[in-house]
């Protein structure tokens, strides 16, 4: 069976490399992005993402919540996860079948929460 397919999207290179190592060893797939722009390019070219988890705050044309509002318009079957060490959101600003995790969060926390989604 193939293991689902996260993407990250983290402007800071020591989150996402942490982010996507604690997702591969939880069972994941993972794709990484540093910007908005280039999640959209991966999201154009592979079918198979299922999860999208971004920082809300980054740099480029786009920030972490217009991004989760595109890809709802774009990819609506893809879940969302959206995270923040300094933007609280609130649920009504969240896109639908979105969550909000609060930074710092350890890895439990991150793996329970892609798990929720009935992927793995």
């Amino acid at each position: 069976m193939a293991r689902p397919l996260i993407l990250v999207v983290e402007d800071e290179a020591i989150l996402r490399i942490s982010a996507t190592f604690i997702l591969d060893e939880a069972g994941f797939d993972t794709l990484d992005a540093a910007s908005a722009d280039e999640a959209i390019v991966h999201l154009e070219t592979d079918q198979q993402i299922l999860i999208v988890f971004t920082d809300i705050d980054m740099p480029g044309s786009m920030d972490g919540l217009r991004l989760a509002v595109v890809i709802r318009s774009r990819w609506p079957a893809i879940d969302l996860v959206l995270t923040s060490g300094h933007v609280l959101v609130a649920d009504q600003d969240i896109p639908a079948r979105g969550h909000f995790l609060a930074k710092p969060y350890n890895s439990e926390q991150l793996v329970r929460i892609m798990r929720s989604f009935g992927h793995a």
